[in-house]
């Protein structure tokens, strides 16, 4: 296999000679963040299956798939063959489209909380569409979401998602926190931030605002705030409290939905009243979705004689994002899901075995297809349970780049992985092989740093 040390000094300039050009006509080089890599990103030339090759010849196992999007891994025949038919008659017009509704018949049949839908073009939309229905719905302004949740770019969505200790206040009443510089006071007064799966200060946190709630947004297995699921009990008590306090109940299942056949809420009895969703449900092209009950929903409706929220979007349920949705989402049926689980149960148990042999103090959070590693000895719980300090940080990225470099492995920069259903055993052996090296690797580092957190603090 070419490793970069093979590779010759003309191919090893390459990146940085695009990354050059992209600077001069880009912000930053990049229009997404998370590819940015120093000293340049590395660019992608193709990619087949579970398997992602540069454009120096390098191919790597894709446990990303394009932040958790591709269900099916990449240039799925199936899909590819729906879309480029598709394509021939047209990618967008200013008229509806039958696509759209055999997609939305297929998912409203497979959520049963999914008592109507409407499509968007992201997570982010599909979660700011969301907010702005429970609003209109319930005529309330404020929202309360959980601390450190990742839910998109919409301003609102997007408080307290990076709080650290310097700024995250009172576990009784954490703050909220901005992310963009000049974010207006305004929004973050209306957002209540409550610590994910303390359903004790949840709830008093709640109380506090009892009147002014639109919705309680919740991720059922938030990647960002550790990758764990909502207990049984912290999901009841959330739904409890918005049924006796007038307010929504709302999902955010744009990652999650992956979890199970009928996503990550199948695993509660108690079902949303509205849900975000997006990613998976593409088949490879940008998308999002709301969905929920019909009164709420009724919101959007245009023929309401008083619409309370008009609601469009110029490539909204795009023919081409329908037909490859309709595609991917027919085929991971049950025995997919099951299969894709089961292969995400092997890794995790797997990386355990390699925890063990190497003696490293790591644990591994995830449910369904995706799993998460932490250098912490004891899984966490909470977000601030879960943070990462600089040192810890920095020993991710380490570990990340070792695995990427000498081991031919991407994953997500949380040290995340998700699953497609591209994945075989092998490429799962090959991964726990890869991370106990990978783990031997930073081990000094990691001994280090445990050491330092056991020393007991002096005044």
């Amino acid at each position: 296999m070419e490793t970069p040390s093979s590779r010759s000094d003309k191919e090893k300039r390459s990146g940085d000679r695009i990354y050059k050009e992209a600077c001069d006509v880009i912000a930053g080089g990049v229009s997404r963040n998370t590819v940015f890599r120093r000293p340049h990103p590395y660019y992608a030339a193709s990619a087949s299956g579970c398997y992602v090759t540069d454009i120096e010849g390098v191919s790597r196992i894709d446990f990303a798939n394009n932040m958790a999007s591709l269900i099916h891994g990449h240039a799925h025949p199936e899909i590819n063959k729906a879309v480029t038919e598709q394509l021939q008659r047209g990618t967008a017009y200013t008229m509806a489209t039958t696509p759209e509704i055999a997609f939305a018949q297929l998912l409203n049949k497979r959520i049963p909380s999914f008592e109507k839908i409407r499509f968007v073009n992201s997570g982010t939309e599909a979660v700011m569409t969301l907010i702005k229905a429970a609003r209109a719905y319930t005529g309330r302004e404020k929202i309360a979401k959980a601390e450190g949740a990742y839910h998109g770019s919409y301003d609102y969505a997007e408080v307290s998602q990076t709080s650290n200790p310097s700024n995250w206040g009172d576990p009784d009443q954490p703050n909220s926190v901005p992310v963009a510089n000049a974010t207006p006071q305004s929004v973050l007064d209306n957002v209540v931030v409550y610590p994910y799966n303390d359903l004790e200060r949840t709830l008093a946190i709640l109380d506090n605002h009892a009147g002014d709630i639109a919705c309680v947004l919740v991720d059922p297995v938030p990647h960002r705030v550790g990758l764990f699921p909502g207990t049984q009990k912290f999901i009841a008590g959330l739904y409890d409290w918005t049924r006796e306090n007038g307010a929504l109940l709302a999902f955010d299942e744009v990652v999650t939905l992956r979890v199970n056949y009928g996503g990550a809420q199948a695993d509660y009895p108690d079902k949303p009243d509205l849900t975000a969703t997006g990613k998976i449900i593409g088949g490879g092209f940008p998308v999002g979705a709301v969905a929920g009950r019909s009164d709420v929903m009724r919101v959007l409706d245009p023929r309401e004689s008083r619409l309370l929220f008009p609601h469009s979007g110029t490539f909204s349920a795009n023919p081409v994002t329908m037909t490859a949705g309709y595609a991917a989402m027919s085929l991971f049926d049950e025995k997919a899901v099951e299969r894709i689980n089961d292969l995400a149960g092997m890794a995790v148990g797997q990386i355990n075995e390699a925890v063990s042999v190497a003696d490293v103090p790591v644990s591994v959070t995830g449910a369904g297809s995706m799993f998460r590693i932490h250098l912490k000895e004891s899984s966490p719980e909470s977000y601030r349970e879960a943070y990462q300090p600089a040192e810890e940080t920095a020993l991710i990225k380490e570990l990340l780049d070792y695995l990427y470099m000498q081991e031919q492995i991407m994953m997500i920069n949380t040290c995340t992985c998700m699953l497609s259903t591209a994945i075989t055993e092998d490429e799962i052996v090959r991964l726990s092989e890869a991370m106990l090296n990978g783990f031997r690797h930073i081990k000094p580092g990691l001994d280090k740093l445990h050491d330092k957190q056991a020393a007991p603090k002096h005044a």
